[in-house]
């Protein structure tokens, strides 16, 4: 290791250093790659500085002028939109009605209400924390084990990091150059085999753990509802409301999956329909609903005051990690280690292994944006150079696939297990949101009833590495 890589090394862990003083990931990122590229500049005398300034007068421009980043601020709006107009509420009082009638249905009805409002929201936290807000409360008026409900809420919210439209599926395109279209038709049975194991973990819980639930029976007419107000018998007629305010939203399920899934919209204009869909439904519901739903004129503004504001620190962040990824190169240090992985003459498989083990850990502590845009820079070269480089056929390759497939396959697994560290105590970001909103649950509540839904997605990382079918099936 020569002088420039160490400055390299220094500027990653003064990085982490400034992330663990909860300096914002954009500004922390500027810092590192102009203060990092000051002292290459000092170190090694071929390496300029006022050069590497000027750039910055052409990069913003060509950065966010780039067609692909206008997907951006049109799924973050369909999320804002979807939030507002009480699209959650209705996904999950929808849903409890038709479950009704099976034990443990407001648990199922947590997992399908997450994954349907993870299609139009495109983000893990801000699923986590709308689903959190209406399901606990119910989940605990209804009596379930404190662990059983933190552990059903958390690993709901999670499945909006996988679903699309996921913005970190799209920045990771991006990164990696992969076609957003492709991320978005793998992600979709990688995403139904975590509800899929998720109602098996729900339903497996109930068998060995009755208690888990209040074992007595309710009424009839009690349906899950995620009001704050106790719950109450819901007469024909309102339940007849709650069904007919959900019929819509499957509606709007399938034009995005199936637009993606098959071809039939790139992915700009089926962000476009799908955010002109939801407004016209968020604008219906204020018509015909109660106060708590719908987009009233208040609500309109603050979706787009939110868009503006979540879509300007996306941007930055990214403006950020184009600096550090600059200084980073000019540091030769993701070359270093990807020569270091070949040199080691480690298998494959376990390099591939240990990457998505520190990826776990990662995703402990840092929110899974910040996480992509800073690690898989630095990982994908090693993943390149070990699977036998951007040129090598499938029957040639480490990893039994081309350069283009393994972009898309790693991709898949990177981002479950960024959603495993996102509900992994200690410091799982989506557990701490669930905890902060029911103070009577413990950590140790929430990791037992973790347990088997951690089990499960271990066993579906297990299965998309040994059967990667499952990534290109629907391609």
């Amino acid at each position: 290791m020569i002088e420039k890589e160490l400055i390299g090394i220094i500027g990653l862990v003064l990085m982490l250093m400034l992330l663990l003083a909860r300096i914002p990931v954009g500004l922390a990122m500027v810092l590192v790659g102009i203060t990092g590229n000051y002292a290459l500049s000092k170190a090694v005398s071929h390496l300029r500085f006022q050069p590497y300034l000027e750039q910055y007068k052409t990069l913003l421009w060509h950065l966010f002028s780039s067609y692909q980043l206008s997907l951006i601020p049109l799924f973050v709006l369909m999320g804002y939109l979807a939030l507002y107009s009480g699209l959650s509420r209705s996904l999950f009082q929808g849903i409890a009605v038709i479950l009704r009638p099976v034990k443990g249905g407001a648990a199922y009805s947590v997992i399908l209400a997450a994954a349907g409002f993870s299609a139009v929201c495109g983000s893990s936290l801000a699923t986590t924390a709308a689903i959190g807000k209406l399901a606990l409360p119910e989940l605990k008026k209804l009596q379930y084990e404190k662990g059983f409900r933190a552990a059903v809420t958390a690993v709901g919210g999670v499945l909006g990091i996988l679903i699309p439209p996921s913005i970190v599926l799209i920045i990771y395109s991006i990164i990696v150059e992969a076609s957003i279209v492709k991320m978005f038709q793998a992600a979709i049975l990688p995403s139904l085999l975590a509800v899929f194991f998720f109602s098996i973990s729900i339903f497996i819980t109930l068998r060995l753990k009755p208690h888990a639930i209040l074992p007595k029976i309710l009424p009839k007419n009690i349906v899950s509802t995620p009001s704050p107000m106790p719950v109450s018998p819901l007469s024909k007629r309102e339940q007849r409301k709650a069904i007919i305010s959900f019929i819509p939203l499957p509606l709007i399920f399938i034009i995005i999956f199936a637009g993606l899934a098959f071809g039939f919209f790139t992915p700009t204009p089926t962000a476009s329909i799908a955010v002109l869909i939801i407004l016209i439904y968020g604008l219906l519901q204020t018509k015909h609903n109660d106060a708590s739903k719908g987009l009233n004129k208040k609500r309109l503004l603050l979706s787009f005051e939110d868009s503006a504001k979540t879509t300007a620190m996306i941007y930055f962040i990214l403006f950020g990690a184009e600096v550090l990824k600059g200084f980073l190169s000019r540091s030769g240090l993701p070359a270093y280690l990807a020569e270091a992985a070949a040199m080691s003459q480690l298998n494959p498989w376990i390099t591939l292994s240990l990457i998505l083990f520190m990826l776990i850990l990662l995703g402990c502590f840092m929110e899974s944006l910040s996480m992509i845009l800073i690690v898989i820079p630095f990982l994908w070269p090693i993943l390149i150079d070990i699977n036998g480089g951007n040129l090598v056929s499938a029957n040639m390759a480490s990893f039994g696939m081309n350069a283009e497939d393994l972009k898309i396959w790693f991709g898949i697994l990177a981002l479950i297990v960024v959603e495993l560290g996102l509900i992994t105590p200690p410091m799982g970001l989506s557990l701490f949101i669930i905890l902060s909103f029911d103070k009577s649950i413990r950590m140790q509540d929430a990791f037992y009833g973790l347990l088997p839904f951690l089990g499960f997605e271990l066993l579906r990382i297990a299965l998309i590495m040994a059967f990667p079918v499952i990534v290109f099936l629907l391609l």
